[in-house]
């Protein structure tokens, strides 16, 4: 299988035999990403298919056909960085992924995941496999089952109301209720689809010998469809709680608002989340850890106000991506914008999009806080210092301020944390 890569917004050409791709190898990861859930109502949200090329758009991940692979990365540029190469912009998308997902991923693991040579889909079954062996070597978990028999024996208790009506012409046979410690439980099951599914996908050698031995250990679970699965009926406490963050990394393989598979030998597959979302949750997980101790609250995709009223019914229902609150007052609202903003000697209003600005005057308004913010990812192309603009709206000299500022994510995570953190404290 011939794998590409290439980076948000660019473009990838096929038709003429010094491209990269065959015209019937476009065709067939066009078709894989119009069966997205992000590909939208003209089918191009996530590769818009032109007559000499694809073009990436806002989504990110690895589109698989038969024969061909595209992954689509993310640019997540270091100041001074003119270009980064495939492997840092994987290590540090995973990165963010494993503040966003709660997975630790540390030294030794970071060490072993490929990241050279392999695709980030390779690359993310490679931490599952590794966490999960080494969750299976301490046991799968197992709860007590209740089960209702008729045997020839009493094995728990007999249940004496089918004893002597549905029973009572059968002597020989005992109603008997019991409960037995089993793995077949809801956790197991959920993790068994998984690595159904990514052996079904995975290509790389060592990921496929160990979904192997892993399938082996759950030969006794039942098999449930992914869209089947009882995720409501799953219980973490203190027996099992190691398995938090394995639940966490397979609901999202197996397919949540982040991402979706199209699975089938003929269609192929896809991986796929939204830029936009994973830096919220980056976000609002980092401020979560930087305010901590402090008189401050952090929610993320809360407040639920609504902008009109038609009598009594609220109308236009709000979600701001987060909200920081001291006691009960809403001091701040933080909006995330994955996108490139340009430095203010090209543009005095860096490209910052005037509905964003109405969005966030609304904000404030709804939320009655002095302090909105667009916060944007930081990229080479500005200054080295992270800039913060401070504009007031309304009126000059009003109170109430929007401000603009960037995060550089490919720094370290106590570092970011730290910047947010300032960000919050100063404004």
């Amino acid at each position: 299988m011939n794998h590409f890569s290439i980076r948000e917004w660019e473009k990838i050409a096929f038709g003429k035999d010094s491209d990269p791709i065959s015209e019937g190898q476009a065709e067939r990861l066009a078709k894989v990403a119009r069966n997205s859930a992000f590909s939208g109502s003209n089918g191009e949200g996530v590769l818009e298919h032109r007559r000499k090329h694809l073009r990436a758009r806002g989504v990110v991940g690895v589109i698989s056909s038969a024969d061909c692979q595209l992954e689509i990365l993310p640019k997540i540029d270091a100041s001074g960085e003119q270009y980064a190469a495939p492997e840092t912009l994987r290590r540090r998308l995973v990165h963010m992924l494993s503040v966003a997902r709660d997975l630790r991923i540390d030294a030794q693991t970071t060490a072993s995941l490929g990241w050279q040579r392999d695709t980030l889909l390779e690359i993310l079954i490679r931490i599952f496999c590794q966490k999960m062996t080494e969750a299976v070597r301490h046991g799968i978990p197992r709860r007590y089952i209740a089960h209702t028999d008729d045997l020839p024996a009493v094995r728990g208790r007999l249940n004496v109301t089918r004893q002597f009506s549905v029973l009572a012409a059968q002597p020989q046979h005992l109603a008997c209720q019991y409960d037995e410690l089993s793995p077949d439980i809801d956790l197991n099951r959920v993790m068994k689809a998984a690595i159904s599914k990514l052996s079904r996908v995975a290509t790389a050698a060592d990921n496929l010998r160990s979904l192997r031995e892993l399938s082996f250990a759950y030969a006794d679970i039942t098999n449930v469809a992914p869209s089947a699965l009882r995720w409501d009926r799953i219980t973490l406490d203190r027996t099992n709680d190691r398995w938090r963050e394995l639940l966490s990394l397979a609901k999202f393989l197996l397919g949540d608002r982040h991402q979706t598979t199209n699975a089938g030998a003929s269609d192929g597959h896809a991986l796929l989340f939204e830029m936009n979302v994973l830096f919220e949750e980056y976000v609002a997980k980092l401020l979560k850890r930087g305010l901590a101790g402090t008189p401050f609250r952090v929610t993320s995709q809360g407040g639920q106000r609504d902008c009109l009223f038609e009598g009594e019914q609220g109308r236009f229902r709000t979600r701001p991506d987060i909200l920081i609150r001291h006691k009960d007052d809403v001091i701040m609202v933080i909006d995330t914008k994955w996108k490139r903003i340009s430095p203010r000697i090209e543009d005095a209003k860096q490209g910052i999009s005037q509905g964003d600005v109405y969005q966030m005057m609304a904000y404030s308004q709804l939320y009655a806080c002095d302090r909105v913010m667009l916060l944007y990812p930081h990229h080479q192309g500005l200054s080295a210092t992270p800039p913060q603009q401070t504009y007031a709206i309304g009126t000059a000299g009003a109170p109430r301020k929007l401000l603009v500022s960037t995060i550089d994510v490919s720094r370290r995570h106590s570092l970011v944390t730290a910047s947010l953190a300032h960000l919050v404290r100063t404004a």
